[in-house]
């Protein structure tokens, strides 16, 4: 089974005018349009099998209605083959009752996004909520390292900040995208190998693929080559990795076959394209 653990969906009605404000803010490419609808295309052509959804709140006033609308998407998930986690923000006053909801639902984790939540990852605010779901038994994915749509925003959820909040909270299983820390690699690999947080491979291996509007160098476009990137697999271990695309940011059939030529053993590559999340989600 080959399981993406990091993608993100938006509503039909607001899909194309959401992709093209990231698009614009991130100038890179997009390989879908953000529906569910493309997601599933995507899946059927690449032979994904199941697909993570991950809502992001960027304000405490989303908190509710999106988790109503994952809720609905992943009850269909035995239709579709895709997964929907909650969303939280550390401003969300019920915060306790809505982790709560989203476990008696049946979903499997949250999404948070310190980024752009503007709040740093070792925030009390953030504690408790990765307290709350270690009791519940909810997953934890959050964004890690810098953003591409927010230059300069380097600390909210440093591999530092990520340390620091392992070792004050006991328990989560977190999960820290774009291989630990986006362009903080090396810190990734000084800092974390220990903690026991898994990463995911999403947007961090290859090359940015622009949008054409100018704003990159061609030095500035490069993410992690096959031998930094494998370095950090010895480092964390095989069984500590999930696969990841960031679809719509990352095309699935693009992804994969730059996954696949890497030179890893055939269970490595199991465990990390689906056996680690099928373990950690029960699907």
């Amino acid at each position: 089974m080959i399981v993406d653990i990091h993608t993100h969906t938006f509503p039909d009605a607001l899909a194309a005018r959401t992709v093209d404000k990231l698009q614009a803010m991130s100038h890179t490419q997009p390989f879908a349009d953000g529906s569910v609808g493309a997601l599933c295309a995507s899946m059927a052509a690449s032979g994904v099998d199941r697909s993570v959804v991950l809502p992001v709140a960027t304000n405490e006033r989303q908190v509710v209605h999106v988790n109503d609308a994952s809720v609905a998407l992943d009850e269909r998930s035995g239709e579709t083959g895709v997964i929907s986690f909650g969303c939280m923000h550390p401003d969300f006053a019920g915060w306790k009752g809505e982790l709560s909801r989203l476990a008696a639902h049946g979903v499997k984790g949250i999404k948070l996004h310190p980024v752009y939540q503007g709040a740093f990852f070792d925030d009390d605010r953030y504690l408790r909520i990765l307290d709350r779901c270690a009791e519940l038994g909810l997953v934890v994915l959050t964004h890690a390292g810098r953003d591409v749509g927010f230059p300069g925003a380097d600390d909210f959820v440093s591999p530092a900040r990520i340390a620091s909040a392992v070792r004050q909270t006991d328990g989560v299983t977190l999960i820290c995208a774009h291989m630990g820390g986006w362009r903080q690699w090396e810190d990734v690999e000084r800092l974390l190998p220990e903690t026991g947080v898994y990463l995911d491979t999403s947007f961090a291996l290859g090359a940015l693929t622009p949008n054409g509007d100018g704003y990159y160098r061609p030095d500035e476009l490069a993410l992690l080559d096959g031998a930094a990137f494998l370095r950090l697999v010895r480092a964390f271990g095989a069984e500590r990795l999930l696969f990841g695309t960031d679809s719509p940011w990352g095309g699935q059939t693009e992804e994969l076959r730059r996954f696949r030529a890497l030179p890893l053993t055939e269970a490595e590559q199991s465990a990390i394209l689906g056996g680690n999340a099928v373990r950690l989600l029960g699907v």
